[in-house]
């Protein structure tokens, strides 16, 4: 007989699917900075490395306040969305369009984040998960703040940039 699931094992299970997810983001993160040709590009993917290796600290700090070894689950979701990144860098590498796919890859993988944060947050409250709460509102806000940085450099010079250039 199988054991009855609780909130806490879905909270645990997606624990270890975003901490897994941000492993990964962390190798793919120089790649993507180095496949950039906008130097604003280049340097908000840096930025986010740095502060996705701050979030996986905070993961394994929150694994550690519910007696948990940080262990990674296999994230199919961001297997795709990053396999989708490495496709735009194949197929775009040197074309005017190529910073215009990273970003909007980045954002893919932003969304995906603040989806999973989004939950951890409130099924972390609902558990009476307090400290666990406020590391996960930490990151949740860092990226949400990414999300608009890259919105924002989307439409002030990246989209510009693929579109003026296809148009010369």
């Amino acid at each position: 007989m199988t054991k009855q699931k609780e909130l806490s094992d879905l909270f645990l299970d997606t624990l270890k699917d975003i901490y897994f997810a941000e492993k990964k983001i962390l190798s793919a993160l120089p790649k993507m900075a180095k496949a950039a040709q906008s130097p604003k590009l280049k340097a908000a993917f840096e930025k986010h490395h740095a502060e996705t290796d701050g979030q996986v600290d905070r993961l394994e700090k929150i694994f550690e306040l519910i007696d948990e070894t940080p262990r990674g689950k296999t994230c199919d979701a961001i297997m795709g969305i990053l396999d989708e990144g490495k496709e735009v860098m194949d197929e775009y590498k040197g074309m005017p369009a190529l910073d215009a796919g990273l970003l909007a890859a980045a954002q893919a993988v932003e969304h995906y984040e603040i989806s999973r944060y989004g939950t951890l947050k409130c099924w972390a409250t609902e558990l009476g998960y307090a400290d666990a709460v406020k590391l996960i509102d930490a990151t949740l806000k860092e990226e949400k703040n990414t999300d608009s940085s890259l919105s924002q450099l989307a439409e002030a010079e990246v989209n510009i940039h693929a579109e003026t250039a296809q148009a010369a």
